[in-house]
């Protein structure tokens, strides 16, 4: 059980969860591939890892371009010879009433936390499928388990996001492609994801829980870690990270 020498791809890297779950899996041995939008914020993060004896490269990536991801894929494999996990992490959080009717917003979200996620799966599928084992971790949400007022469209796509892992797991196992899927269920964990809220409501509600129970990302990169480092034949594939003081 370990993740020492296998290729990661981590979308939204650049902060948060996904630059928690980078700096751990090297930590661990793990190759990481790192993609976001913000390049200096990649390339502190490269050095960081490099300068702990860790291996790492990073390409600018938009998720809601395929051809960022097919392009991030191809950077693991040329860079370290093939790749072993794609954690799709990218997304945003702009909640809000739906009677506030930010439009905008809701396209956004759709295009980030669920055609991202399509898109990095569309990107490492055929190599999964060629080799016949891989892994695809994908950050939803506790908005993705249950209803909460003001996250109507995140919400959603959290939801879609819930149920595509849990159809690509059953399909791999009836195609016998043994493609692993994870599922991440964040609760409060204290990331730049308030920053992205627009609403003036939704941000003061979301602030003070935030600030009251919120936790570090390093509670998630552990989590992965232990999805990361299972053996092939396990799949374990639904984690719920909850602070301990959050009703």
């Amino acid at each position: 059980m370990s993740v020492e020498n296998k290729v990661i791809v981590i979308t939204g890297a650049s902060s948060g969860i996904g630059e928690a779950s980078a700096k751990l899996l090297a930590s661990h041995g793990a190759k990481v591939v790192l993609g976001a939008r913000r390049e200096n914020r990649l390339a502190d993060l490269v050095m960081e890892i490099k300068a702990h004896g860790g291996e790492a490269v990073y390409r600018v990536t938009d998720v809601t371009k395929p051809t960022d991801l097919i392009a991030l894929v191809s950077l693991a494999k040329q860079t370290f010879g093939g790749i072993d996990v794609i954690f799709n992490n990218a997304g945003i959080m702009p909640t809000s009433p739906i009677s506030a009717l930010k439009t905008d917003e809701w396209a956004a979200m759709i295009e980030v936390n669920l055609n991202g996620v399509l898109n990095g799966v569309a990107a490492v599928m055929p190599d999964f499928i060629k080799q016949k084992h891989g892994q695809i971790i994908t950050t939803s949400s506790v908005a993705g388990l249950k209803s909460f007022a003001g996250s109507g469209v995140y919400g959603a796509t959290k939801f879609a996001v819930r149920n595509l892992m849990e159809v690509i797991r059953m399909e791999s196992a009836q195609e016998h492609t043994n493609i692993r899927t994870t599922s991440l269920y964040p609760a409060a964990i204290n990331t730049e994801l308030l920053h992205t809220i627009t609403d003036v409501n939704a941000k003061q509600g979301m602030n003070h829980l935030y600030e009251s129970v919120g936790i570090t990302p390093d509670a998630v990169a552990r989590v992965v870690d232990f999805a990361v480092a299972q053996p092939d034949d396990v799949n374990v594939n639904e984690f719920t990270i909850y602070p301990t003081k959050q009703g």
